[in-house]
C-alpha cells in the first residue's frame, strides 16, 4: 500500500501516526513539509479530499496565526492558502494520503480509518495512551 505522510517530526501527534502507519507493516513516503511544503495546487487538493475548509486545515497553535490576523472571518481561503505556503507551520498535521483516501490524523489514531493493512501487534501513544492492544485491535476510550 501507497502511503504518504505530510509530517514535523516535532509534533507528538505526527510521529504517533507515523508511527501507527509502520506498526501496520508500512513504510510511508515522509514528506517533512516544514522543510519541503507542497505546492498550492497539492495543499488545496490534501485539504478538499481530506473534507475539510481551508480555515479547518490552518494550524493556530505554536504558529504566527494570531500575529498574521488570520483569525479575521474577512481573511479569504486563498488569503489563508498564501499565508500557509510563506509559513508551513500553519499547515496542519499530519496530513496522510493513501490510494484512496486523505485524512488530517488529529487525534493520530484517526489514521487506522483510512490504512487498508491491520496492526501488527500493541501499539501505545508516546503519552502512555494505549491505542492497539496485544492482539492487534483498536482500544476504544469513551
Amino acid at each position: 500500500m501507497s502511503v504518504t505522510i505530510y509530517h514535523n517530526p516535532s509534533c507528538g501527534t505526527s510521529r504517533n501516526t507515523l508511527a501507527l502507519i509502520r506498526n501496520a507493516g508500512i513504510e510511508p513516503t515522509v514528506i517533512e513539509y516544514l522543510h519541503q511544503p507542497p505546492d498550492r495546487a497539492t495543499l488545496a487538493d490534501l485539504i478538499a479530499r481530506a473534507g475539510l475548509t481551508v480555515r479547518e486545515a490552518v494550524r493556530q497553535k505554536g504558529t504566527p496565526y494570531a500575529e498574521l490576523g488570520l483569525d479575521s472571518p474577512s481573511i479569504t481561503d486563498d488569503q489563508l492558502l498564501d499565508a500557509m505556503l510563506a509559513h508551513p507551520i500553519l499547515i496542519n498535521r499530519p496530513f496522510v494520503v493513501t490510494p484512496t483516501r486523505v485524512r488530517l490524523c488529529r487525534p493520530s489514531e484517526l489514521v487506522l480509518e483510512i490504512l487498508d493493512a491491520p496492526q501488527r501487534g500493541a501499539f501505545t501513544k508516546e503519552d502512555g495512551e494505549p491505542v492497539i492492544d496485544e492482539h492487534g485491535e483498536h482500544v476504544r476510550h469513551g
